[in-house]
């Protein structure tokens, strides 16, 4: 079946990139490359497109479009960002992913935050360093994990988790900022999200 010069152009922006990444491109980077402000049009693009036999989709997956014959990539997703220094909300973003398999930390599955802040420094995690995380609720002394506390500190944080006899301390690695102590009550309001499994630094 023809296409039209707009679905050629997806088209070829799907085949460039991930020939360039091993990803195709998400819908809000298609739009950029084409000068759309909406995705509206580029979902029935790719709708049509895949229709028309150009492209494979994978149900319940964001960039779940592939060419025919290529088998889907293993990636980790970036759910948004993590604060190291002061929380902040950590919103999910599937639309941008790693082309990396999380069996290269040792884990079946993980998702990827980007840090702001520098009170992670002396562990040497640095401000827009994205942090691979194992999705877990527990952990022992001295690990690093990503956090979050109802109705106190509701964003999530990355921390060197202690728990103590009559605490839960957050710790930062970094000496200008003190720890986070819940006690009491408030320590059940400790969520874990997950444990720190491997950094991917930050272009210069």
């Amino acid at each position: 079946m023809n296409l039209t010069p707009r679905q050629k152009s997806v088209l070829e922006f799907i085949r460039t990139c991930q020939q360039q990444t091993g990803i195709v491109p998400s819908v809000r980077e298609i739009c950029a490359h084409l000068g759309l402000k909406g995705p509206a049009g580029i979902h029935r693009i790719l709708r049509l497109l895949e229709k028309k036999g150009h492209l494979v989709s994978t149900p319940g997956k964001k960039r779940s479009w592939r060419l025919p014959g290529e088998p889907p990539r293993k990636s980790i997703p970036v759910l948004g960002e993590i604060a190291a220094g002061v929380p902040i909300h950590a919103q999910e973003n599937r639309d941008e992913e790693l082309p990396v398999d999380s069996s290269l930390f040792g884990a079946d599955e993980c998702f990827a935050l980007r840090i702001q802040g520098d009170s992670m420094i002396e562990a040497y995690i640095a401000d827009g360093d994205l942090v691979i995380i194992r999705p877990q609720d527990n952990a022992d002394n001295g690990q690093i994990v990503a956090v979050m506390v109802d109705n106190i500190l509701p964003e999530a944080t990355l921390k060197v988790f202690r728990n103590k006899s009559t605490a839960i301390e957050l710790h930062a690695a970094n000496s200008r900022y003190p720890p986070l102590v819940f006690s009491g009550r408030e320590r059940g309001r400790v969520k874990i999200l997950g444990k720190l499994v491997g950094v991917i630094r930050r272009s210069l």
